[in-house]
């Protein structure tokens, strides 16, 4: 009789570079959860190239927290993870102490389309907010003008292909699409 292998979860995503690289995180199940593809992460953070080092990170609507490990594998010193599920949250904190990561990460149980308290200013956001709905707007309707952010942020904004947005207060640095996602490096003008 053969023994069978422990099923692996099918929520699981794999850090591409750095400190971390090829460790797999697990994520649990959430209407709307779709972490960054592989490719989409690997392109960001070729255009982050330079900036991630030493940065103090941002991972709004964190849902798998992708964004924020991977920048934290990749030597950033810092990184606040915000989703307003708390089943979400309690993972990424489980990942950050499996990795040994608790120091450099903060956690806030919070809606990130709205103001959130003064929590230090950032170097590198990242928004990637449930496809459906207008989190997005909604969010940088209040981030843009908070004091979280620095004249230099980079903003990075993830929605679905031809999601129609803009922001005159934003200047696109890097765009491109996979399959149904656009993505894009931003900054303040």
């Amino acid at each position: 009789m053969s023994k069978s292998r422990p099923r692996q979860s099918a929520n699981q995503l794999r850090i591409i570079s750095g400190q971390w690289r090829g460790r797999k995180l697990s994520f649990p199940d959430a209407e709307g959860l779709r972490p960054t593809a592989d490719r989409v992460r690997e392109t960001l953070f070729n255009w982050l190239a330079g900036h991630v080092v030493e940065s103090r990170c941002l991972d709004m609507f964190a849902g798998s927290g992708a964004l924020g490990f991977e920048a934290l594998s990749r030597g950033a010193s810092h990184c606040c993870f915000v989703d307003q599920n708390s089943a979400v949250l309690q993972q990424i904190q489980t990942n950050c102490r499996m990795l040994n990561a608790t120091s450099r990460t903060e956690h806030l149980l919070a809606d990130a389309s709205k103001p959130l308290e003064t929590i230090g200013k950032f170097d590198i956001v990242f928004l990637d907010p449930p496809f459906r709905g207008s989190a997005l707007q909604a969010c940088l309707d209040w981030l843009l003008t908070s004091p979280l952010l620095k004249y230099d942020t980079l903003i990075y904004i993830e929605t679905a292909k031809n999601t129609p947005w803009r922001n005159e207060a934003l200047d696109i640095i890097k765009e491109k699409q996979a399959g149904d996602v656009s993505y894009r490096l931003t900054k303040l003008r």
